[in-house]
C-alpha cells in the first residue's frame, strides 16, 4: 500500500540531524549512549554486553536536565562523541503514542485516507511507531483509550510524556537498523495533532493486532 511506505530518508551524520532538530524543528536534543566496536562486534558504549537498546539509550539518570534547544550547543556536544544517538525528550515540544509497528502502519494508512492531521511518526529498529502529538496529551491516553473500550496496557498502547524520550533518526540500535521516519517532520506537519485525534484509529488497529496475535498463539 502507497500510503505505508517509508519515505527516503536523509543521508546525514548524527551530529548533523541533531542540530538540524534544535534549529529547524525547536526540539530539545540530548547526546545518548553509541555503539563501540568491540572483537568483530557493535558494543554499547554502557559496557552492558548484554544491553537491551545498544547504541541508544540515555547515559545517566540526569539525561533530560543535558538536554539542549541550541543548535550551537548540540553541534558542541556532539563533537564530543560524533556517534552519540539521538534522544529527543518528550514532555516539552511533543509528547508521543508507541504502538507496535503492524499497528502504526495499518492506523496510519487508514488516517491518510481519512485526512486526519498527522504530526512525525518515527519507526524503530525493533518494530515500535512513536507518533507525535501535543505536548501534555500523553497523560490522557490510558482514559482515552478506556472510553474507546479497551484497556491500553492490554493493547499495547502506550503515552510518551514527561521523563520519556524518542530515539531520533538516523540513530542505530546495535546491528538491528537505524530509527527511521514513516512521516518526516515538514512545515506542514509542524502543528501537532491532539493525542485524542489520533486514538480511534491507534487503538483499533493496535486492538485488532492483539486478537490476531491471541489467535495465532491458539
Amino acid at each position: 500500500m502507497e500510503a505505508t511506505k517509508i519515505p527516503p530518508q536523509r543521508n546525514e551524520q548524527l551530529p548533523d540531524a541533531a542540530v538540524r532538530y534544535a534549529d529547524e524543528q525547536h526540539w530539545d536534543v540530548c547526546p545518548g549512549t553509541w555503539l563501540e566496536a568491540a572483537e568483530g562486534a557493535d558494543r554499547c558504549s554502557c559496557g552492558d554486553a548484554d544491553c537491551a537498546f545498544p547504541g541508544a539509550h540515555p547515559t545517566g539518570p540526569d539525561w533530560a536536565g543535558q538536554a539542549t534547544g541550541s543548535g550551537a550547543a548540540a553541534r558542541r556536544m556532539w563533537s564530543e562523541h560524533p556517534r552519540a544517538s539521538i534522544l529527543l525528550p518528550t514532555g516539552r515540544s511533543f509528547d508521543a503514542i508507541d504502538v507496535p509497528e503492524s499497528a502504526g502502519f495499518l492506523a496510519l494508512a487508514r488516517m491518510e485516507r481519512m485526512d486526519v492531521p498527522l504530526g512525525p511518526v518515527t519507526r524503530t529498529p525493533d518494530r515500535r511507531m512513536f507518533f507525535f502529538v501535543l505536548p501534555g496529551t500523553a497523560a490522557d491516553v490510558d482514559d482515552l483509550v478506556r472510553k474507546s473500550g479497551w484497556r491500553a496496557a492490554a493493547i499495547d498502547l502506550v503515552g510518551r510524556g514527561d521523563g520519556h524520550y524518542v530515539t531520533g533518526p538516523p540513530t542505530r540500535v546495535g546491528g538491528r537498523g537505524a530509527v527511521q521516519w514513516a512521516r518526516r517532520p515538514t512545515a506542514s506537519n509542524r502543528w501537532l495533532p491532539d493525542a485524542e485525534e489520533l486514538i480511534g484509529p491507534l487503538a483499533y488497529a493496535c486492538a485488532r493486532e492483539a486478537a490476531d496475535a491471541r489467535a495465532r498463539r491458539s
